[in-house]
């Protein structure tokens, strides 16, 4: 499989780093406006192809797959015209902006017979799998908790007023779609749709520079907390009557996890064991793309639109504050 990459942005570092570790993934082409950074991508990753447009990228042929690492507001867009021009898509968190946008696309995808494949590193952490196959064992699930906080790199220059996408509005910046999208993904595949969410954020400047989400189920309820103003630990923590998940790690890495029944021993569970954190998201890409596995591609898809519809509720105004 080629792929052509568009974008030039600090995910595509990791993602051609991992990309290298996949045999059936060739990076063949990649898309930016500047010269010099085409010309730097090319060199130090021997990248045969460099396009100064978008269009002359979706119009070679030898394109199989294109990967989508733009701001987020630009998911939907850049994503919308790889399908019609006839290519599959790897599309970063988060999916897109809103809902209506996700499922235009998940619907174009579908019509034309082209995968669609959001790549959220949470979903295919073999550590993420482990939890699934232990779930059963925590009992009745009381309690979920998830905090992704890191200082940003770019909150002084924030504050200063000097904004980066990742701070903008405009480009549907914000912890909640930066960070808090992978504790949304990791409550969500353990346990399906919640029955309401309440996002309670810090506003600076227009943007949720900071913020907590309430996920209510049935019989409990998720807390995730993240941050870009500030750090502190991080960490996961799922708790039944008779056991716990925990992990030191973002939601995002979950590099480990211990898992203790109640009265026992702890179990401790190390099963990422690849230093690149793409690496399993692009595998099982790979994996699927091969086998030609539409359903699990659907399977993935229904995923996506699931979280971007909490998402949407998530940033309506009647569904803020406490």
């Amino acid at each position: 499989m080629r792929v052509g990459i568009a974008g030039a942005g600090m995910i595509v570092p990791t993602f051609l780093d991992a990309a290298a570790l996949v045999e059936q993934m060739e990076i063949y082409a990649v898309f930016a406006r500047r010269e010099e950074v085409r010309k730097e991508f090319c060199e130090k990753y021997q990248i045969p192809v460099g396009y100064d447009s978008y269009e002359k990228l979706l119009g070679d042929p030898k394109v199989d797959v294109v990967y989508v690492a733009l701001p987020n507001n630009l998911h939907f867009s850049f994503a919308k015209e790889a399908l019609k021009a006839g290519k599959h898509v790897i599309l970063e968190k988060p999916f897109t902006v809103t809902y209506e946008e996700a499922k235009e696309i998940a619907d174009l995808a579908r019509e034309k017979k082209l995968y669609l494949f959001e790549a959220i590193t949470t979903q295919y952490n073999p550590n993420y799998d482990k939890m699934k196959e232990l779930l059963p064992r925590l009992g009745e699930i009381k309690l979920v908790a998830l905090n992704f906080s890191q200082y940003s790199s770019r909150y002084d220059n924030f504050k200063k007023g000097i904004v980066s996408p990742s701070f903008d509005p405009k480009n549907a910046g914000g912890a909640l779609m930066d960070l808090n999208i992978y504790n949304i993904h990791f409550v969500a595949g353990l346990f399906g749709k919640p029955l309401k969410v309440r996002y309670c954020p810090n506003m600076e400047r227009g943007v949720d520079t900071s913020g907590i989400l309430v996920m209510e189920y049935p019989d409990f309820q998720a807390v995730c907390i993240a941050a870009k103003d500030c750090g502190a630990p991080l960490s996961v923590s799922v708790q039944g009557n008779r056991g716990f998940f925990h992990s030191d790690y973002a939601s995002s890495i979950l590099a480990g996890f211990s898992f203790q029944e109640n009265k026992c021993e702890p179990e401790n569970y190390h099963l990422a064991d690849n230093p690149e954190r793409l690496f399993y998201e692009l595998l099982t890409f790979t994996k699927y793309y091969e086998a030609e596995d539409w359903e699990a591609f659907d399977k993935r898809l229904d995923h996506s639109l699931m979280v971007m519809e909490i998402l949407d509720a998530a940033r309506k105004p009647e569904n803020q504050g406490l």
